[in-house]
Formats: C-alpha cells, structure tokens, sequence
C-alpha cells in the first residue's frame, strides 16, 4: 500500500504545482485552492507512503519523479521550451530514481 500512497503524493504535488501559475501568486481563487489541496493530499500521502518505504528513498522518487513529470507537462501542455540542458537535467534524474529503485540496498 506504500507505494500506492506514494503514487497518489506524486500525482497531488503534479497536480498543485500545474495550478501555480494559473494562482496568479495565490490571488486567483479556484486555482489556489486546488494548488494548496494538491499539496496537502501529497504531504499527507507521503507521510502515509514513509512509514513503510525509507525517507530518502520516497523523498527521491517523489521529488524526481514530481520534477520530470512537471517539466513534461510544462513542455506539453503550458507550451513552455525546453532545450538540451533541461532534457540531459531530466534524464539524469530519471535515471537516479531508476539506479535507486533498482539497485539500492535500503529496504522499502
């Protein structure tokens, strides 16, 4: 079940940030609510998700996994550039959820 609430953090906090922006600085009210509530499901999940699986290790895939998907999303959606660097930055840190989900030693 950890993994589940850690996938649940993960698509809250996607959700919360993709709705920043659409805040306007937490002055527009619909997409501040969302934004907050997004955050508040991804904190609470997470903290469900870290009683099983190893802080550093949920915070790394939440984090990583979080990071990628918004850039996708930036890119795909809010119609943002993205240039090399930002594609080389993404795939490293997909590649260290993957070295850390696939090779680390620390028990979930």
């Amino acid at each position: 079940m950890a993994w589940v609430y850690l996938t649940i953090a993960i698509v809250s906090e996607v959700v919360g940030t993709s709705f920043l922006k659409e805040s306007n600085g937490f002055s527009e009210l619909w997409p501040s609510v969302i934004s907050l509530c997004g955050y508040g499901i991804a904190l609470f999940t997470l903290s469900l998700a870290v009683r099983e699986i190893e802080l550093g290790v949920a915070y790394a895939i939440w984090a990583g996994v979080g990071t990628a998907l918004i850039v996708l999303i930036g890119w795909l959606v809010l119609g943002q550039k993205i240039d090399a660097a930002a594609i080389a930055g993404v795939l490293m840190i997909v590649g260290g959820v993957v070295v850390i989900n696939a090779f680390s030693q620390i028990e979930a």
